[in-house]
């Protein structure tokens, strides 16, 4: 299974932006999908979740602001991003938990968002 994330970039305070990740591969099935971040000198942290029955979960600093969807034919997840501000800039990481026998966490490559103020 690869991840493939896209849609980081640079962008100005109360700007949108949206991120996707694609999975692809055979023979599995996705129990959830999220994003994570890590911005610099800061942990790693969940922005959002969506598991396969469309149950959604948020980090507290972007819950109205960010909406976490997916796309199950494509594989694909999105995170729409709305009034962006400059401490959401970090390196957004995707994640899926597969079923292949027992769940495994796949990471996709991080994408860059930086958000100017």
């Amino acid at each position: 299974v690869q991840l493939q994330a896209s849609g980081g970039g640079l962008v100005q305070s109360g700007w949108s932006l949206r991120l996707s990740c694609a999975a692809s591969g055979s023979g599995f099935t996705i129990k959830a999908m999220g994003w994570y971040r890590q911005a610099p000198g800061k942990q790693h942290e969940l922005v959002a979740i969506i598991t396969s029955a469309d149950s959604t979960n948020y980090a507290d600093s972007v819950k109205g602001r960010f909406t976490i969807s997916r796309d199950n034919a494509k594989n694909t997840v999105y995170l729409q991003m709305n009034s962006l501000k400059p401490e959401d800039t970090a390196v957004y990481y995707c994640n899926a938990l597969i079923v292949a026998g027992t769940v495994y966490p796949y990471w996709g490559q991080g994408t860059e968002l930086t958000v100017s103020s």
